[in-house]
């Protein structure tokens, strides 16, 4: 049998060593060995395919602390280079199960469950051993460890402990360590291992107390069964059943007089139950008829309590159905004439209620269908609806009036709105209030006739209408009023830059002044459309009616056609929708009264106001607020309006360099773009908004088709004109192309236009001064291209040796002059200095990338010619300069 590797040595100071590298202190293993990690779910049996199982290193080790002793169950993995490290560790004192799988053939699969675990909807992992007496090492180690360290044992399932125990006696060599624990209860031995032949420290060790074992010995000693062999004790038995039964025949027989006397007495007993039976027969017959009279007596007075009872439950259903057709006086005062001031409001809430619950009791399916088609009833019910009707009509015609006279009082007192040198904030507080009042009885007024409350809504928002728009218009006014500005029209693209261009700063206060008023009112309109929603009892849902109000049209007149849910609900959300379209009538016209002043006074200031207004756009979604929505749109678009026109001007203004500007040097609106760009970027405070991301496309987008054209009127200069100004480009916006998008593509874009001018200007001028040399190099290539040999190109006429030979001595011969006429070339038409050393450079570079080719063809063609490598080239260029 193959050594265990629990007896490995080896494998135990390398778990030693794990341990104490993990700060875990220092501590003794008493038992090591290898396993195999697999885990199955919760009720249901392991299944070895189903999850592979992982090699691990079961590792008992013992701690001692003070006067205290801990043992503890570490699983140690192999890392990548084959190094044990801790993976998981429990502590044997919360160990609460040790449970053998049956689902395991083998029956060298087992589970530690501990109570302490935070999942237990997780199971625990399984550990299978190499063989079974490798697991009766581990589980026998564990048990004794619970037993000895802790004072108590697991429970054990799936394996019998006695024969554990026999195991255990069979397999242990009597060789233990003994450790005295602090605490005083004894010597503890602690079992290194446990093997056939020798193992370091084990014990012999039943799993059953030695008092208990000494108990239960007493116990049986103090029965004495008397028997030895078990045949001897079957023959006693057999004669003692037989004594017995012979015994109890011969009390039988004793008793035979006894036996004689009670048949007498049964003779005499029988004869009297027949007279008995005869008696009770007479009886019956009797009983019968006497039943018979009995049952028609209870039949008759049954149907006369029946009826009795039928009479009084009539009587007082009839006595009910009185009492709810009776009107109380104070409920018919109070429906009929009564008052509706605000001491009087309980009284005709509470009649309301009445009225509504006795209209609801005379009808079906509350009142029972025969009590329906009485005279007495249907007139009664004929007269309770006259009497709703009556209330109705005086309670709409009281509120219709109320509302109206409550708002035209605030709006009769100037000391409500705002004033010369004083602004002053809306207040609906005790609007709200005295409405309030009301709110129980437009409650009561709908349940009883809904189609009242048409005209009652619509005085209500009529007369709000008025008060929000002298609100408005005051607080904006004043507004206007209150600031003094100078006027800024912006960064012009064309023409002279005015003396003193405006700041931040300087439209601050012009754009506070729409943020105040956006703040002020935008809340306003939301709380005002809200309580008249609530207020006057509509049913649509939030949602609906947010969604039908914002397919209205954008100027307010069309009412909401889309209709979901019930028919009900469809009205009550078109009956919403107009009332809030009359709330909020023309109050867009004060608001687009501030943007005017604004954008006229300072265009900048249309930045910060569509930030504003877009910041509320976004928010302005909740309950009631769709028609609110729909007036911030309406803002943004007029903001948007304004906008456009500077975008339109600042476009118009770029159109007109095609026909004024001249054809060299650096246009005026290249290098003024990036001071209007970063001007809107100073007003955008790092927001990403698609209002100046498309005003960037479209100023840009002109720019450069302009920029184009005006190259194209001479061609001569077309690159150099194009070069210069994309250069500009990327100069003036270099920092904002960093950080805006829309704009970095511009940048790489008039990078990419800047490389492409660059190279057809340098190659121009390439061409001018080496004109020889790359014609020779073009013809070889033209040749090359019609498929002619390598080796006959020198044979054609003109591209001998000799005449390779003269091209490259009048080249290298004038290589300083042509330098220097290529330099001058490049510095002649460049109005941007800045410019030239970085397009000398890129000169350089291409010439020799060219010569670079030519010698690659000479050495392919004319392979017995030398000629200067691009390096000596490069080398001779070098020279040429430091002269």
């Amino acid at each position: 049998m193959a050594r265990s590797s629990a007896d490995d040595m080896e494998l135990k100071r390398q778990c030693e060593a794990a341990i104490d590298g993990s700060g875990g202190g220092k501590q003794k293993v008493v038992l090591c060995i290898r396993v195999a990690k697999s885990r199955a779910v919760w009720g249901k049996p392991a299944k070895l395919g189903r999850h592979m199982a992982k090699p691990r290193v079961l590792a008992i080790s013992t701690k001692s602390k003070g006067q205290k002793t801990k043992a503890f169950l570490r699983v140690l993995k192999y890392s990548h280079g084959g190094v044990l490290e801790p993976a998981k560790i429990y502590k044997l004192k919360h160990l609460s199960k040790v449970e053998v799988m049956q689902s395991d053939a083998s029956g060298c699969t087992f589970m530690l469950g501990f109570d302490n675990l935070r999942s237990q909807s997780v199971a625990p992992p399984q550990w299978t051993m190499r063989n079974k007496e490798d697991m009766n090492r581990v589980i026998y180690c564990i048990l004794n460890l619970c037993k000895d360290v802790l004072g108590s044992l697991p429970k054990v399932v799936g394996m019998d402990i006695v024969e554990m125990s026999l195991w255990a006696k069979e397999h242990t060599v009597v060789k233990s360590k003994q450790e005295v624990t602090p605490d005083g209860h004894g010597p503890v031995l602690l079992p290194d291992t446990v093997t056939e032949i020798e193992s370091e420290g084990t014990i012999e060790r039943d799993l059953v107390f030695q008092a208990e074992e000494e108990d239960m010995e007493a116990l049986l000693g103090t029965y004495l069964l008397g028997f030895g062999d078990a045949e001897a004790f079957s023959e006693r038995i057999k004669r003692e059943l037989l004594a017995l039964e012979s015994a109890n025949v011969h009390a039988i027989l004793e008793t035979e007089s006894v036996v004689d006397e009670v048949l007498r007495g049964l003779e005499v007993a029988t004869i009297c139950m027949e007279d008995m039976d005869e008696w009770l027969a007479i009886f019956n017959v009797k009983l019968r008829h006497m039943r018979e009279d009995i049952e028609s007596i209870e039949y008759r007075n049954n149907k006369l309590e029946f009826q009795s009872e039928n009479n009084k439950a009539l009587v007082q259903e009839l006595d009910n159905l009185l009492e709810h057709m009776q009107i109380p006086t104070e409920h018919e005062s109070a429906l009929t004439v009564g008052s509706f001031d605000e001491d009087n409001m309980s009284k005709n809430i509470e009649a309301c209620e009445w009225l509504t619950s006795a209209i609801r009791d005379l009808e079906l399916p509350n009142l029972d269908p025969s009590y329906a088609k009485m005279r007495a009833v249907r007139e009664k019910r004929a007269e309770f609806i006259l009497l709703r009707c009556t209330f109705v009509r005086r309670a709409s015609e009281f509120l219709t009036q109320y509302f109206p006279t409550l708002i035209d009082n605030m709006i009769n007192d100037q000391n409500n709105f705002s004033q010369k040198g004083q602004i002053k904030r809306p207040d609906h507080s005790e609007l709200r209030y005295k409405c309030r009042v009301y709110a129980r009885l437009l409650q009561h007024i709908k349940s009883l006739d809904k189609n009242c409350m048409g005209p009652l809504r619509m005085s209500y928002c009529q007369s709000l209408n008025q008060l929000l728009r002298k609100e408005v218009s005051t607080f904006a006014n004043e507004l206007c009023g209150s600031i003094k500005v100078t006027r800024n029209s912006g960064i012009p693209l064309e023409g002279p830059l005015p003396i003193q261009m405006g700041s931040y700063a300087d439209s601050k206060a012009v754009s506070e002044a729409y943020a105040k008023l956006i703040n002020v009112f935008i809340p306003l309109l939301v709380d005002e459309s809200s309580f008249f929603s609530h207020l006057m009892c509509f049913e649509s849902s939030s949602s609906e009616s947010s969604d039908d109000a914002q397919s209205t049209s954008s100027g307010r007149t069309s009412s909401v056609s889309r209709t979901s849910g019930t028919a009900s609900n469809a009205i009550e959300m078109a009956m919403l929708n107009d009332c809030l379209n009359n709330m909020l009538k023309g109050i867009q016209d004060d608001f687009f009264a501030i943007i005017d002043w604004a954008a006229n006074t300072d265009v900048w200031c249309c930045i910060t106001m569509y930030g504003i207004t877009d910041r509320y756009l976004s928010g302005q979604k909740a309950e009631n607020a769709a028609f609110v929505h729909i007036l911030l749109g309406d803002l943004e678009s007029r903001i948007n309006s304004y906008f456009n026109v500077f975008v339109d001007d600042a476009c118009f203004q770029v159109e007109k360099y095609e026909k004024t500007a001249r054809t060299f040097g650096v246009l005026a609106y290249i290098p003024r773009f990036s001071q209007l760009a970063m001007r809107l970027e100073e007003y955008v405070h790092g927001n990403s908004w698609d209002l100046i991301d498309l005003s960037y496309t479209k100023i840009v987008s002109i720019m450069f088709v302009i920029l184009e054209k005006i190259a194209q009127v001479e061609p001569k200069y077309a690159d150099i004109m194009l070069l210069e100004n994309y250069a500009s480009f990327q100069n003036g916006l270099y920092d904002l192309a960093n950080s805006i998008p829309t704009l970095a593509k511009f940048y790489h874009q008039a990078s990419e236009a800047y490389e492409q001018a660059c190279l057809r200007h340098i190659n121009m001028v390439i061409y001018i001064h080496y004109e020889k040399l790359f014609q020779f190099a073009r013809r070889t290539e033209e040749l090359l291209i019609s498929k002619m040999p390598p080796e006959e190109i020198p044979f054609q006429i003109g591209m001998s040796k000799g005449e390779l030979r003269k091209v490259l001595k009048s080249t290298i011969s004038n290589l300083d002059k042509t330098q220097s006429a290529m330099y001058k070339k490049l510095q002649k038409n460049l109005t941007v200095e800045e410019l030239i050393p970085s397009l000398w450079d890129k000169c350089k570079k291409e010439f020799l990338e060219k010569y670079a080719s030519f010698v690659k063809m000479v050495h392919r063609i004319y392979p017995s010619e030398t000629v200067p490598s691009e390096i000596d080239m490069q080398k001779i260029l070098a020279s040429l300069e430091m002269l």
